[in-house]
């Protein structure tokens, strides 16, 4: 199988020589002068594989992932162990500039089969000159010991209309950090976030857009994150908050390969993140003659494939409910792995009737998808009035509610729950920003 290969950047004179006089399967097909001409050659279907020799400085996360999605995989040349430290988080494998030219096949071999999801094959094995890498020094620098992170990426949506997805992502979060959990709550809502607002963090600067843009760059570390994130401090405990856009027209900031990168790098640092996601899941936007443009829609989209948990919040009412039946089949259609928590919101008899809860099982048992409704939030306009208000959580404001119960029931087990009086104390709380 033959492996047409673009390379960029000034390199040693007899790399692409030295490719060739090998009679192996990798062929250098095309000489760029810089990343873009790189980029256009690749996405014209031109190579499988391409060979940064200089420049990896140019190369994010947004741009590798341009290029695997037209099925190129990417190979850089550096001296440097920070360089190929950062190439390794936006997954770009690396090599020594001085790398002989049968390791050097091998090692684009590898990363073509890396890309198609499979072993190197026979037949991609294959340089003439076996023993031309008996003598190699190793090309790349041993891998930090990084694995998956164990925390849970917890996702909240719902369908259009203010169901109250930020109040019961702000307040889950809350719920987890007074469980003694270490928490991350993200607003990653591209048309209305509003975290910020609901937590009373006055000194907003869009935590999440700094985040992801250090991501793309292969730069996000355990402690920058911690850095760029809020501290939310109340009585019963403390939390970290990436606050979301603070326009709606950045939406281009919160790219889909460089937000993963973030959440990933999130649940290897906590226990819980808790990521409050926006309610359109459209992608008519792919119709666009650039499908390599951001999408706006993916910012929900991407959390809600990574999620461990999704609850679905709806509003109990009879403009909400069909809402929420419609939108469960487009997050059918959109992730079709997700699993929904289904949560009906501000519950009350005056919008459904007498019997609310019973009212809306019997509705959903014959209008409703197969998936159960899982949960019931009751409708205490007095108590979330006044945490709005007071830019604080159900915890702190209404501690006793049957609201703030409900919620903390939802993500907390019995056996984990605490005593209702030691979750709230009458300490004043504190804010705070890192």
């Amino acid at each position: 199988m033959s492996i047409p290969v673009v390379t960029v950047g000034q390199s040693r004179d007899d790399l692409v020589g030295g490719l060739e006089r090998l009679h192996g399967p990798v062929t250098v097909v095309r000489r760029c002068g810089e990343l873009p001409e790189l980029l256009a050659a690749c996405q014209s279907g031109l190579a499988r594989a391409a060979v940064v020799a200089e420049g990896s400085e140019g190369l994010t996360a947004s741009l590798v992932d341009r290029l695997g999605a037209v099925g190129v995989a990417i190979i850089a040349l550096t001296d440097s162990g920070e360089e190929a430290a950062r190439l390794r988080k936006i997954g770009v494998a690396s090599a020594l500039t001085g790398v002989e030219s049968a390791e050097l096949s091998d090692r684009i071999a590898d990363a073509v089969a890396q890309l198609a999801g499979a072993a190197r094959p026979a037949d991609l094995s294959a340089t003439a000159d076996t023993a031309a890498a008996l003598g190699v020094e190793p090309a790349e620098p041993p891998a930090e010991a990084e694995g998956p992170g164990a925390g849970r990426i917890i996702a909240v949506w719902g369908p259009a209309g203010s169901p109250g997805r930020t109040t019961v992502a702000a307040n889950i979060a809350g719920e987890l950090a007074a469980d003694g959990k270490e928490v991350l709550l993200v607003d990653a809502d591209t048309y209305g976030p509003s975290v910020a607002a609901v937590l009373g963090l006055l000194d907003e600067s869009a935590g999440l857009a700094q985040a992801c843009r250090l991501a793309d760059q292969g730069q996000l570390d355990s402690d920058a994150l911690r850095r760029i994130a809020s501290t939310v401090a109340t009585a019963a405990g403390t939390f970290r908050v990436l606050t979301g856009i603070t326009r709606a027209d950045r939406w281009t900031e919160l790219r889909a390969p460089a937000l993963a990168l973030v959440l990933e790098r999130a649940r290897q640092v906590v226990d819980a993140v808790v990521v409050d996601t926006g309610f359109c899941l459209e992608a008519d936007e792919e119709l666009s003659f650039d499908t390599s443009a951001p999408r706006r829609n993916a910012a929900t989209l991407r959390p809600l494939e990574l999620a461990d948990t999704v609850y679905a919040v709806g509003s109990a009412d009879p403009v909400g409910v069909p809402r929420l039946v419609r939108a469960l089949a487009e997050l059918e259609a959109a992730v079709p792995q997700a699993a929904p928590v289904i949560v009906m919101n501000k519950v009350r008899a005056s919008a459904v009737g007498r019997g609310p809860e019973r009212q809306l099982r019997d509705a959903w048992e014959r209008f409703g998808p197969a998936a159960e409704l899982t949960a019931f939030l009751p409708y205490d306009h007095a108590a979330a009035d006044a945490a709005l208000l007071g830019g604080a959580l159900l915890l702190e404001i209404a501690p006793e509610t049957s609201l703030r119960h409900a919620i903390r029931d939802l993500v907390c087990a019995p056996v984990q729950q605490k005593p209702r009086s030691s979750v709230f104390s009458s300490t004043p709380r504190r804010r705070a920003k890192d």
